[in-house]
């Protein structure tokens, strides 16, 4: 169960043996550490990266790849919530990200497209609702009837000049000449050091990029974020879709092609909650696609904030040495992107335009909220032999996966008990 992405094309890099001084640590080497690290590197800072296993090799590798400013019905929501200015800035910002992608892979083999990207939905309201704050906010999006798309939609909002491409012969690139080292873990942050499992790592700052932030006495993350699992089939010989389609609804599907594969997506859930995984897509693409054959299958995890924008920028109020980048929703490529030029910015003290938008500081009164809470209340109080060493909640068999899945934070592990998600950072007892 590898993704299409997954073979080959990383550089390795050696673990750390022995203590080591530097002016900015970087910890999680998944994209938005890896670009933060390499947009640091080109500034002419003395910064370093740890992996506690190969880079790019967790929730990047599990992508669909698309590059977009136009994360499902978002705007409206915006809008609505924080006003037209935020929407604006947000919008720019995932713009700006996007031709930074354009500029670097002129001169990369990843193939990166430019593809025109589609959210579709059964209800024309929120389409209309969608077009008229992207109005409001100057962005000329393009209303579409018609879709190459074997289900029945109310039609879609679509962006133009979007992108996909090959994550990770991007990311070979962009890893070349980083100070990283691989397999190594940090079990603990006692001040601005890191303790890990080859040494000490003494830093003047701290950026942590570990998908979901796994220090707990700071940022409130564990009550402000929760993780989405969803599928991905690779199918030959199913349809030219000519574009990036994805649902309105987050257990919808999406659907890209890459070369001859169709990639549909799909099959949602909140992790450690029952869903419709690869199943739910197989039967679609029985119905569908008849004829293909799957040539792979993957799933992937994402951290889901509170009000759809993800947190970057300081860790918290208290913490002014120490960064984060989480709560991505399903939009990895374009946030982390955002999310390396903007911490990169704050780092050596620079202002930035769109720091207000992703304040990880920002209020938290949001319905999500209290749906979090009640499922890490639930979850500390079912009594099940196996728990979380995050903290403390009951895990739930996963019978498709095989693994032991935590519905409070979305902490996994494999049947034997080794961590495969975070934010646990150890394994089973």
């Amino acid at each position: 169960m590898e993704s299409l992405w997954a073979q080959g094309c990383m550089p390795h890099f050696p673990q750390l043996n022995g203590d080591i001084d530097t002016d900015i640590l970087i910890i999680g080497g998944g994209i938005a550490g890896v670009l933060t690290a390499y947009f640091l590197h080109r500034s002419g800072v003395d910064c370093l990266l740890v992996e506690k296993d190969r880079i790019c090799r967790g929730v990047t590798q599990n992508t669909t790849a698309k590059i977009t400013a136009q994360h499902g019905l978002c705007y409206h929501k915006i809008v609505n919530s924080r006003g037209t200015e935020i929407a604006q800035k947000y919008l720019h910002a995932n713009q700006s990200a996007l031709e930074t992608y354009a500029r670097l892979c002129e001169q990369i083999d990843c193939d990166f497209e430019r593809k025109n990207n589609y959210v579709y939905a059964a209800d024309r309201k929120k389409l209309e609702d969608e077009m008229r704050a992207l109005q409001k906010i100057g962005y000329p999006a393009q209303w579409c009837e018609d879709l190459p798309l074997p289900l029945k939609t109310a039609g879609a909002v679509m962006f133009p000049q979007q992108a996909q491409f090959h994550p990770l012969k991007f990311l070979a690139k962009m890893a070349e000449n980083l100070h990283i080292y691989e397999n190594t873990a940090v079990r603990e942050m006692v001040g601005n050091t890191a303790v890990t499992n080859g040494g000490r790592i003494h830093a003047k700052k701290v950026i942590i990029t570990t998908h979901f932030p796994f220090l707990n006495k700071h940022g409130s993350y564990f009550l402000k974020l929760y993780q989405h699992r969803s599928y991905v089939l690779a199918l030959e010989g199913a349809q030219q879709v000519r574009g990036m389609y994805v649902d309105e609804d987050q257990t919808g599907l999406s659907f890209r092609n890459y070369g001859d594969l169709l990639l549909l997506g799909g099959g949602s859930h909140r992790t450690g909650k029952k869903g419709g995984n690869w199943q739910d897509l197989r039967v679609f693409a029985g119905i569908h696609y008849p004829q293909v054959q799957e040539v792979a299958c993957w799933a992937t995890q994402d951290c889901m904030s509170l009000d759809s924008i993800p947190y970057i920028g300081q860790y918290s109020r208290n913490t002014p040495d120490l960064y984060v980048a989480s709560g991505f929703n399903k939009w990895g490529m374009s946030s982390a992107m955002v999310a390396a030029q903007l911490l990169c910015d704050l780092a050596l003290g620079k202002k930035n335009e769109w720091a207000e938008v992703f304040d990880p500081s920002r209020s938290i009164l949001r319905p999500q909220l209290f749906i979090n809470g009640w499922e890490a209340m639930t979850n500390l109080l079912t009594p099940t032999k196996k728990r979380c060493p995050h903290l403390g909640c009951a895990l739930h068999w996963n019978e498709v996966e095989r693994t032991w899945d935590c519905a409070c934070h979305g902490s996994r592990f494999s049947e034997e008990g080794k961590v495969l998600n975070n934010p646990a950072n150890g394994d089973l007892k």
